[in-house]
């Protein structure tokens, strides 16, 4: 019985441990940003792009959703030429580090008045 205790405490340290790591580290995500800032701006707050359109805001964006996004692009499952390019160089460690550094940015919202 006490072996069972040992094996369900160390397996939820693992687990523990896995679910802090998969967050990312917004601190790290700093270097990482810097292949995002030329079109989504230096705050992550997107910017209008020279060919036309608009890079969308990813400052105050949910973490999962970044990460989900930006591994859509890299499996190209989501389409974007530029952003293919962009995330394919990147590791699951940067888009999660990238990731947890957009989402860690707080946005004030106003309504209009």
């Amino acid at each position: 019985m006490h072996s069972l205790r040992v094996v369900i405490l160390l397996a939820g340290i693992v687990v523990t441990s896995s679910f802090a790591q998969a967050a990312g580290d917004s601190i790290a995500g700093q270097k990482v940003i810097v292949k995002c800032q030329g079109c989504h701006g230096t705050n992550g707050l997107g910017r209008a792009l020279p060919t036309g359109g608009e890079a969308p805001n990813l400052a105050g964006q949910k973490y999962d959703y970044l990460v989900h996004s930006l591994m859509a692009y890299k499996a190209g499952e989501r389409k974007s030429y530029m952003m293919s390019l962009v995330t394919k160089s990147l590791s699951d460690e940067d888009i999660a580090n990238a990731a947890a550094y957009y989402a860690a940015i707080k946005i004030n919202v106003e309504a209009p008045q």
